[in-house]
């Protein structure tokens, strides 16, 4: 399995992204054979259709298997308008932010559909409020 390098272009929209955000290498994509000692034939997906499948080997980066790789998903509770409602599900830590003329208290927390990476600072008075 490798990852075939891109060009971004500046001003060009490629693979959805344009600009900085434009991705540098796309895949994995199984490798199909081995032309010679310095091409090798990808197996492409249906949507890289137009894009010839032979590639020198300065294009292709070894792509090493990570169980972080692989995304998991849950399925959302879509409102009409397209739109879910986040629920926090636990406090994981607690703080008083001291300011110079008053201490305001903070909890940090894991959202229903979301990562311990992913967890957020809130003010303690407003998910009381929210929350009861």
């Amino acid at each position: 399995m490798v990852f075939l390098r891109i060009s971004p272009m500046k001003g060009i929209k490629r693979f959805g992204k344009k600009g900085n955000l434009c991705p540098r290498f796309i895949g994995p994509f199984k490798i199909l054979e081995r032309i010679c000692q310095v091409a090798y034939r990808l197996a492409m997906s249906p949507a890289l259709a137009a894009v010839h499948d032979m590639f020198y080997v300065s294009m292709l980066q070894k792509y090493v298997s990570d169980s972080s790789h692989i995304l998991s998903y849950e399925a959302l509770e879509l409102q009409p308008n397209l739109s879910y409602e986040e629920k926090p599900v636990q406090v994981l830590d607690r703080r008083e932010k001291v300011l110079r003329n008053k201490t305001i208290a903070v909890v940090k927390l894991l959202w229903r559909n979301s990562k311990v990476e992913e967890a957020t600072w809130e003010l303690e008075t407003d998910m009381q409020q929210k929350y009861r």
